[in-house]
C-alpha cells in the first residue's frame, strides 16, 4: 500500500484501544503499522480538501524570495520539499525543504550570524535545509516554537559537540520566530545545515543483532551526553526555552502543549457515572502520592522527546550515526520523560498501565524495571510481541553508557501511570480536528465512550 493510500485508510478508521498517551506524530506512526483498526470505525464521509497542500505554491514562493532577498542566493537555486505527501490528511508540524545551490558558495555567508545560536554559512557549501513552521499544526504552541527549537539545538550541540566528531547536531545559519516583536503572528523558519546520512529507520530492521548493538551503543552515548550536560543557571523551570534580550537561554512554556480542539465531545468531558469526581480526587490525593517515590523529581535534563530511528541519520559505509535531528518537541524535563516519549523502534517506549497491554508487554516492562530474565523468553512477533534479544541488547548498552534508565529511576512506573491517565482524559483521537471532521458523530461518541472505559480502568488501577 502506497503512503497516500495508507494515510487515507488511517484517517477513515478511528483506531480502537490504542494508548493515547503518545504524542500525535508517534501515535499515527503506530496506527500506520496497522495496529488497532476496526471496520466498525470506518467513516463514510467524503474527503476534505487537504490543508497541507492548499498553500503549497505560496510557501515555495516565500522560500525562493527569502533565499534571494535575504541571503542573496542565485535565482536558479533549487528548492525541494522533503518527506512531503500532498495527500497526507494530518497537519504537518513543519514544512521542510532541501536547498541546492547551482554551485558551492565561494565565500562565507554570514548575513545573520548575529542571531542567537547561529554561525555563518561556510564557503564551499552547496546544500541547506529550511524548515517552515506550520501555524496550524495540531497541539503546538506557536509563540516560541522556533525559539525553543533553536535553544534546544544550541544546548544539544554544546552537550554532544565534545563527544562526537564530526558533529551530529546541525549547525544553524539563521532563523525567525513565529511571533514578531510586536506580538503578531508571522511565518517562522530555521535555515540550518544539511546533515549527511540516511534515516536509520530505513536500515535498522534489516540489521543483524550485532549490527544493532553497535548502533544502540551510539544512541546510548548520545542519550548520556544529553542527560549529563550541565544546564545554564538561567534555565530555572521545566518546559520549553526561549531567549531574553541579551540572548541568554531562559525557561519558557512548553511548545507541545498547545490549545486542545474544543468540540462538543471534549466539552462534555467525563461527567457521567461519577468519573469526574474520581478524577478530581486523583488530582487532589493521587497525583502527589504518585510523585513521592520519584526522589529525583527536581532533576532537569535536555529531552529530545522524539528520539527515534527516523530522527537519527546513519552512514551505512562507516556504520556510524551522523545526525540527531528534529528538535520540534524537545524540552527541559525529568530524565524519565525521554523514555515516555522516545525510543519507539529501538528499545520501545516505557508506558504506564493501560489495562490493554498483553502479557508480553507487561513482562518487558517488568524486565526494564527489575532486570531481564535469564534465559530470555523466546521472541514473539505481532503487535504485542517482544523481540527479547533486541530489547536486552538495548538495555545492556544503556547500562554500559551509564544512562539514567527505568531501572535506575525509582518511581518511574508511577509517573508512567500518571502519563497514561493524562492521555486518557483528553485523547487525541477524539479531539484532533483532522480526524474529527472525517468521522460521524456516532463514531466519535463510540470512541469517547470506549476511552472513558479505559480511563475508569486506569483510575481503578490507581485506587480511585
Amino acid at each position: 500500500m502506497v503512503r497516500a493510500q495508507l494515510y487515507r485508510k488511517i484517517i477513515d478508521m478511528v483506531p480502537s484501544r490504542q494508548p493515547d498517551a503518545l504524542t500525535p506524530h508517534l501515535y499515527y506512526k503506530l496506527i500506520a503499522a496497522n495496529k488497532g483498526f476496526l471496520d466498525t470505525h470506518l467513516s463514510r464521509q467524503p474527503p476534505v480538501m487537504n490543508h497541507n497542500h492548499l498553500n503549497y505554491q505560496v510557501r515555495l514562493d516565500f522560500v525562493h524570495g527569502l533565499l534571494r532577498e535575504k541571503f542573496d542566493l542565485p535565482e536558479n537555486t533549487k528548492v525541494e520539499p522533503i518527506a512531503y505527501d500532498p495527500e497526507c490528511p494530518f497537519k504537518y508540524n513543519n514544512f521542510v525543504y532541501r536547498i541546492s545551490l547551482p554551485s558551492p558558495l565561494d565565500k562565507e555567508n554570514g548575513v545573520c550570524q548575529s542571531q542567537p545560536g547561529c554561525v555563518a554559512i561556510p564557503s564551499g557549501n552547496s546544500e541547506l535545509i529550511l524548515r517552515l513552521t506550520n501555524s496550524d499544526a495540531a497541539g503546538m504552541g506557536a509563540a516560541d516554537r522556533v525559539e525553543n527549537e533553536v535553544a534546544m539545538i544550541t544546548l544539544a550541540a554544546a552537550a554532544l559537540g565534545p563527544i562526537f566528531k564530526p558533529h551530529v547536531v546541525p549547525r544553524l545559519y539563521d532563523w525567525v520566530g513565529s511571533t514578531s516583536k510586536q506580538g503578531k503572528r508571522q511565518q517562522g523558519w530555521i535555515l540550518q545545515e544539511l546533515m549527511p546520512g540516511t534515516p536509520l529507520d530505513e536500515k535498522l530492521d534489516d540489521m543483524g543483532l550485532e549490527e544493532k548493538k553497535k548502533i544502540f551503543a551510539q544512541i546510548a552515548k548520545l542519550l548520556k551526553g544529553l542527560q549529563d550536560f550541565p544546564l545554564p543557571a538561567s534555565i530555572t523551570q521545566f518546559g520549553g526555552l526561549t531567549f531574553d534580550n541579551e540572548s541568554n537561554i531562559i525557561s519558557a512554556p512548553m511548545t507541545s502543549t498547545g490549545k486542545p480542539t474544543r468540540t462538543p465531545t471534549s466539552r462534555a468531558g467525563t461527567r457521567t457515572d461519577g468519573v469526574r469526581a474520581r478524577l478530581e480526587a486523583f488530582v487532589e490525593r493521587g497525583l502527589p502520592a504518585s510523585f513521592e517515590p520519584l526522589e529525583s523529581r527536581d532533576q532537569k535534563v535536555i529531552v529530545h522527546a522524539d528520539f527515534t530511528p527516523n530522527n537519527l541519520l546513519f552512514d551505512a559505509s562507516s556504520g556510524y550515526i551522523t545526525g540527531l535531528i528534529d528538535y520540534d518537541f524537545s524540552c527541559i524535563l525529568h530524565p524519565s520523560y525521554e523514555f515516555l516519549r522516545s525510543f519507539d523502534g529501538v528499545g520501545s517506549q516505557f508506558r504506564g498501565w493501560s489495562g490493554i497491554e498483553g502479557r508480553e508487554q507487561k513482562a518487558l516492562k517488568e524486565a526494564k524495571l527489575h532486570g531481564f530474565p535469564d534465559p530470555l523468553p523466546d521472541d514473539k512477533d505481532g503487535d504485542n510481541g517482544v523481540q527479547w534479544k533486541v530489547a536486552k541488547a538495548w538495555e545492556d548498552e544503556l547500562e554500559k553508557a551509564g544512562c539514567k534508565r527505568p531501572m535506575t529511576i525509582p518511581g518511574i512506573d508511577k509517573v508512567a501511570d500518571v502519563d497514561a491517565l493524562l492521555g486518557s482524559i483528553l485523547p487525541w483521537r477524539v479531539t484532533n480536528s483532522d480526524i474529527l471532521r472525517r468521522q460521524t458523530d456516532e463514531v466519535i461518541r463510540n470512541c469517547r465512550d470506549e476511552n472513558e472505559g479505559v480511563l475508569i480502568q486506569i483510575l481503578e488501577h490507581n485506587g480511585f
